[in-house]
């Protein structure tokens, strides 16, 4: 005895619904995955190659009202530029900020900045730096 074949002739009655929509999520996805492409490149080029202006804090020195902190900035030639340094207290609370300008040519700077504080700060924190 022979069994009757349930599936339908190849070719026959054209791609099935099931066909259709892989291909449509196939192209869904692979539009996602360009565009996801592209926003962590944007990403990646503005956070690493598109600031002109960096630092970090060396270190620091704390007194009554005041701390002095000791900055390397690492910038373009001829970028003008700021960088944003605050202190807090032993108990979180902001005591100083200051922005501090680096407009020499010089390409690495090393600078001791003093950032006035209203009561003792123990700690100098870069906030960040930002091209004129």
């Amino acid at each position: 005895m022979s069994t009757a074949s349930t599936q339908l002739p190849e070719g026959r009655y054209g791609r099935s619904a099931d066909e259709r929509a892989d291909r449509k999520l196939k192209i869904i996805g692979s539009v996602l995955g360009v565009a996801l492409l592209l926003l962590v490149g944007w990403f990646a080029y503005y956070y690493v190659g598109g600031n002109k202006i960096s630092a970090e804090v060396i270190s620091f020195d704390t007194s009554g009202g005041s701390v002095k902190v000791h900055l390397e900035v690492r910038k373009d030639a001829d970028a003008d530029g700021y960088c944003t340094i605050r202190s807090q207290a032993e108990n979180g609370a902001e005591v100083g900020r200051a922005d501090f300008r680096f407009d020499q040519n010089a390409t690495r700077i090393d600078k001791v900045v003093t950032l006035r504080t209203t009561s003792q700060g123990t700690t100098a924190e870069l906030l960040g730096c930002h091209a004129d």
